[in-house]
């Protein structure tokens, strides 16, 4: 099983840099993790929301694999616990498909993105910048891999 965040954005911060790094060597090994980057649509005064998000979508979609279960990352989806999260993890491996997480760019998900995934799923009600999400939903990973693999992360 595969788990790959598909994410918006090729031009990060260091800050945004170090944490994703940081999680991410946490669990390639034992979640086959990557990070997938696309750019950012360019933004002009005279262009909608709209079209930079139809852009960025059609770059995120070119980069899902035939029979990925694709999550889109975006406010109005389903929240739940992080054990949730590792039981949802040990399902899909379970079921030997790969993962694959969509986050958006500055103004979200394009309407394709949302209709081609297979759940929407929700970090918070609260609305996230998306090179946060990155570092949240990558470190999120690491504690439902902890939980899977029995380490005493979790207090319940």
């Amino acid at each position: 099983m595969k788990n790959r965040l598909i994410s918006v954005g090729t031009r990060m911060p260091s800050w945004v840099k170090e944490g994703t790094t940081e999680y991410s060597k946490r669990i390639e090994r034992d979640l086959n993790f990557s990070l997938v980057e696309v750019p950012l649509a360019k933004r002009a005064k005279n262009q909608s929301a709209e079209v930079s998000k139809a852009k960025e979508g059609v770059d995120l979609l070119a980069q899902i694999k035939p029979g990925d279960y694709v999550v889109a990352l975006d406010v109005a989806g389903k929240s739940f616990s992080t054990a949730d999260l590792a039981g949802r993890i040990e399902n899909f491996r379970a079921d030997g498909r790969n993962l694959a997480l969509l986050v958006g760019g500055p103004d979200g998900l394009d309407a394709a993105c949302l209709a081609r995934s297979d759940a929407c799923w929700s970090l918070s009600a609260l609305t996230l910048p998306h090179p946060l999400v990155r570092i949240l939903m990558i470190e999120q990973l690491y504690r439902a891999a902890s939980i899977i693999s029995g380490h005493p992360y979790h207090r319940d």
